[in-house]
């Protein structure tokens, strides 16, 4: 576990790849419930799996363009996959999050590695503004 004071040590970026290490461990969670015939247990981790997107989608910067876009699309895609296989517990449906997930969490890893910010700096100095002023719940 992370204790709080830990977390807010954390940059956004860093809480973004916390968040889909989370999806990952409860999507593979909710298939051991299933597979134990454990539906309550499968289903509170299924939904903890959607308030991480859910979030995840929250968080997205609409500003940097087409491909926040398409990731708000793939994270309500993944949402409605969950729910399906919530409601059927269906494995190979959080096989198919899953796989998806693993790619985004590589692909957000590998540009965390690379940290090159090809925003302008007009606009960064907008989103820097804005986060200071941002009033964020406990």
């Amino acid at each position: 576990m992370i204790t709080n004071e830990t977390l807010h040590k954390k940059t956004p970026q860093q809480i973004t790849a916390l968040l889909y290490e989370a999806c990952l461990n409860n999507l593979e969670d909710a298939k051991a419930a299933i597979l134990v015939k454990d539906q309550v247990k499968a289903n509170a981790h299924l939904q903890k799996c959607n308030d991480i997107l859910r979030r995840l989608g929250a968080g997205i910067n609409y500003e940097a363009g087409i491909i926040a876009d398409q990731l708000d699309a793939v994270y309500n895609y993944m949402a409605d996959k969950i729910i399906e296989a919530n409601y059927k517990k269906d494995i190979p449906l959080i096989d198919e999050v899953i796989t998806q997930m693993e790619a985004i969490k590589s692909a957000w890893q590998q540009a965390m590695v690379d940290n090159i910010d090809r925003q302008p700096k007009s606009f960064r100095q907008k989103t820097n503004a804005y986060e200071q002023t941002a009033v964020y719940e406990d």
